[in-house]
C-alpha cells in the first residue's frame, strides 16, 4: 500500500507559492520582489535556505561575514558547496590568500579555476609543494580560465613548462579543433619560432592552398607544425589529397612528424572506413599514435577482421584506455581468434560480472553454464520514507514540486553523491513513486553491488508503446530501449536541436511522419503527448528499418543519426553488427546504439520474451546496396568527433 509520501499532494506546503516567486524574482535580479516574497515564506520551510541563498547573491555577494554565517548553519549541503565555490572565486580574484587557503579544503569538487587560484596562492605563501600538480592543469586542449594565466606565466618562467610542452599544449588544443586556444598558446614561443596565426587560419579554411602555394619554410618549427596542421585538416576532407601531399612534403619532415603526420592520416581515413586506414597506421608506428588514433586503428583492424592488428593497437594502449570494457571485450575476442581461448575467457568472466552492453556479450561468449543469475534486491516502504525524510531528498522533491526542475536535479544528485547501495534504492523508488523517471533510473544505475533492474529499467506508458509496437510490427522492447536512452520518460524533454518528446522526435520528421500518416492540421506541440510521440516515434523507427534491410541496428544508427549515415557506414560485404557498432565514426551514435539495444535485452527479458542472445538481436548488417529512399534525418547536429569525446 502506498504511503502518504508517494503522493504528489503530501510534498505540498504553505508558503510553495511565496518560494516560486521568490526564485523567478532571483532569476530576474529584482531584490524588492523577492524580499516581499520571502515575508511570506514560514521559516520552517524545508526551501528556506534556498531563499536565504537567493537573497544573499543578490544582496551581499562579497559580504565575506554573512557568507561564513551561512556556510556555518548549512555545512555539507549543496548550497553550502555552490556559495563556496562562488566566494573562492571572489577570494581568488582579490588575491586574498590566507583566505582562499584557509576554505579551500572544504571545497568538494574544485574546477580548474579554483585548482589555479589554489595554487597560486600556495606559491604566495612560499608553498611549491604542488607544482607537478599545477604542470599538469597545461596539458589541456581546453580553453582555460583567466584564473590559470598568471600561474602558467609562473610556471613558465620557473622552467617548469619548457618549450617543448608548449609544442604538446599547442598540438592538443588543434586537435581539439580549438584553434584560438592554439594561437595563444603560441604567442609565449620566440617570435623566430612562433606559428604565423594568419597561416594558421589559412590552413583551417583552405589547407590544400597553404601546402601547395610554397609559403611554407620547413627550416622554421612553426611552419612544420602548420604544415602538420594542415595535412590533419586536408585529411579530413579527401585522403587521396592529404596522402600527396605528406609525400611531397615528407622530406623535409623529421622521423617523428613524418609518423605524427601519418597517424593523423590514418586516423581519418578509419572514420571514412576506408581500407588504406591501416597500412597508413603501419607507417605512423606505436610511438607517433596517441590513444584516440589507437582506437581506431582497433575498429579499422576490426572491419578489415585483421584480428592480430586488433590485439596489436589495443595492447599498445594507455593503461586506463586498455582497461575500459570495450577494449577488454575486444582484446578477448582477438585472442580468442589466435586460438588462447584460456586467456579470452578469464577476460570475458571478469567482464561478464559487470552490467551492460559488454558484459552481456561477454557472457555469451561463455555460454549459459558459466553465467551468473541476475536478482533484483526490491527496498521496503520504511526504507523509502526515511530517505524521503531526508534534508536533501526532502529540498529536492520539493523544488521538483515546484518545477524547478533543474535545482532539483543538482540538490538530488549532490545528496546521493556518497549514498551506501540500499539507500540509493530506496531512493530511486521514491523517484519512481512521484513519477520523477529519469532521477529513478539514474539513481538506479549507481549501485555497486545490490541492484533492482525494475527500477534501472522502468516501463511506463506501457499500454501506449504496446499498441505502437504492435501497430508497427516491431519488438516493444526495442522500443522500449530506445524511449528509455532518447528521454529517460522525461515527456517534457527537448534536446538542444529542438527534439522533442518521449521519443526525441525532430519537428521535420514529426511533420513528415505526419503526412505520412495522413494526419491533417498537425502541430509539433502533439509531440508533448505521448501518445502521439509514441505513436510517430515506432513509426519512424518501423520506416527506417524497412528502409534499411530490416536490421534494427542499421535503424537504430538512423534514428540517432539519420538513415544517411546509417547507410554510409555499411561495407561492400556483410559484417558483424558488433564490429558495424564499434565504427561507427561518431561517438555519440556509437554509444547510443550499444545502449539501446542492450536495454531491450534488459526489457526483453522483463517482458518475458523467448530468450534471444543479444549477438543475435544484433545479427548481421547486409552489405551496402542502392542508396535508400531518403528521409528525414531526425538529428543533424552530430559534430567532428575529436579526441575528448
Amino acid at each position: 500500500m502506498l504511503t502518504a509520501l508517494t503522493s504528489t499532494a503530501a510534498w505540498a506546503m504553505p508558503g510553495d507559492a511565496a518560494v516560486k516567486q521568490a526564485q523567478q524574482a532571483y532569476a530576474a535580479r529584482r531584490l524588492p520582489d523577492l524580499e516581499r516574497a520571502a515575508r511570506k515564506i514560514p521559516a520552517d520551510h524545508v526551501l528556506a535556505p534556498y531563499v536565504e541563498y537567493w537573497r544573499l547573491m543578490l544582496e551581499a555577494r562579497t559580504d565575506d561575514d554573512r557568507i561564513t554565517d551561512f556556510l556555518a548553519r548549512y555545512p555539507g549541503s549543496r548550497l553550502a558547496e555552490v556559495l563556496r565555490t562562488d566566494w573562492l572565486k571572489s577570494l581568488g580574484a582579490r588575491e586574498a590568500w590566507p583566505a582562499y587557503l584557509a576554505e579551500y579544503p572544504r571545497l568538494a569538487k574544485p574546477d580548474a579555476a579554483l585548482q589555479c587560484y589554489a595554487y597560486r596562492a600556495e606559491w604566495a605563501q612560499g608553498n611549491r609543494s604542488h607544482e607537478r600538480e599545477a604542470v599538469s592543469l597545461w596539458f589541456t586542449g581546453r580553453d582555460m580560465p583567466s584564473a590559470c594565466t598568471p600561474l602558467f606565466t609562473q610556471l613558465i618562467a620557473a622552467g617548469l613548462i619548457g618549450e617543448e610542452d608548449v609544442w604538446r599544449r599547442f598540438r592538443l588544443a588543434l586537435e581539439a579543433g580549438n584553434l584560438n586556444v592554439a594561437k595563444a598558446v603560441a604567442s609565449v614561443l620566440a617570435e623566430a619560432q612562433r606559428p604565423s596565426g594568419t597561416l594558421l587560419d589559412e590552413a583551417a579554411r583552405d589547407p590544400a592552398r597553404v601546402l601547395n602555394v610554397g609559403i611554407l619554410d620547413l627550416a622554421r618549427r612553426g611552419d612544420r607544425e602548420i604544415t602538420l596542421y594542415a595535412l590533419d585538416q586536408l585529411a579530413r576532407r579527401d585522403s587521396t589529397q592529404a596522402e600527396q601531399a605528406l609525400r611531397k612534403w615528407a622530406p623535409q619532415l623529421n622521423l617523428l612528424e613524418l609518423r605524427t603526420a601519418w597517424a593523423r592520416l590514418a586516423t581519418w581515413a578509419a572514420r571514412r572506413h576506408e581500407t588504406v586506414a591501416l597500412d597508413w597506421f603501419k607507417h605512423a608506428g606505436d610511438v607517433a599514435v596517441n590513444d584516440y588514433q589507437r582506437a581506431w586503428w582497433a575498429r579499422a583492424a576490426l572491419r578489415a577482421e585483421d584480428w592480430k592488428a586488433v590485439q596489436r593497437a589495443i595492447e599498445s594502449m594507455g593503461d586506463n584506455v586498455r582497461e575500459q570494457p570495450v577494449w577488454r571485450y575486444w582484446r578477448a575476442r582477438a585472442l580468442q581468434a589466435s586460438g588462447k581461448r584460456l586467456a579470452a575467457n578469464a577476460i570475458f568472466l571478469a567482464l561478464s560480472r559487470e552490467y551492460g552492453y559488454y558484459s552481456q556479450l561477454a557472457q555469451e561468449e561463455l555460454g549459459p553454464v558459466m553465467q551468473s543469475p541476475v536478482v533484483n534486491v526490491k527496498t521496503g516502504g520504511d526504507d523509502v520514507d526515511a530517505i524521503a525524510r531526508q534534508p536533501g531528498i526532502a529540498r529536492a522533491v520539493a523544488l521538483y514540486e515546484l518545477d524547478l526542475r533543474g535545482d532539483a536535479k543538482q540538490e538530488w544528485n549532490w545528496t546521493i553523491r556518497n549514498f551506501p547501495d540500499a539507500q540509493l534504492l530506496a531512493a530511486a523508488e521514491l523517484a519512481r513513486r512521484m513519477e520523477w523517471y529519469d532521477s529513478a533510473i539514474n539513481t538506479a544505475e549507481r549501485t555497486r553491488e545490490l541492484h533492482d533492474f525494475e527500477l534501472r529499467f522502468l516501463t511506463p506508458y506501457r499500454e501506449l508503446a504496446r499498441q505502437a509496437a504492435r501497430e508497427n510490427d516491431i519488438d516493444e522492447a526495442w522500443v522500449y530501449g530506445l524511449m528509455r536512452q532518447e528521454s529517460r520518460f522525461v515527456n517534457v524533454a527537448r534536446s538542444s536541436v529542438g527534439a522533442s518528446g518521449l521519443m526525441q522526435i525532430m519537428p521535420a520528421t514529426a511533420r513528415w511522419i505526419a503526412q505520412r500518416l495522413g494526419i491533417k492540421r498537425f502541430n509539433v506541440d502533439e509531440m508533448h503527448d505521448p501518445a502521439r510521440n509514441i505513436q510517430f516515434g515506432a513509426y519512424y523507427l518501423k520506416h527506417v528499418q524497412t528502409t534499411l534491410d530490416g536490421s534494427p541496428v542499421l535503424a537504430t544508427a538512423a534514428y540517432n543519426a539519420g538513415p544517411g549515415r546509417a547507410q554510409r557506414w555499411r561495407d561492400s560485404r556483410p559484417m558483424e553488427a558488433a564490429i558495424y557498432i564499434e565504427s561507427i565514426p561518431f561517438a555519440e551514435t556509437r554509444e547510443y546504439v550499444k545502449k539501446v539495444m542492450s536495454n531491450a535485452m534488459h526489457y526483453a527479458a522483463l517482458f518475458g520474451q523467448p530468450s534471444v542472445l543479444l549477438k543475435d538481436r544484433l545479427g548481421v548488417v547486409p552489405p551496402r546496396d542502392i542508396p535508400a529512399a531518403p528521409v528525414p534525418d531526425p538529428d543533424t547536429s552530430l559534430e567532428v568527433e575529436r579526441p575528448d569525446d
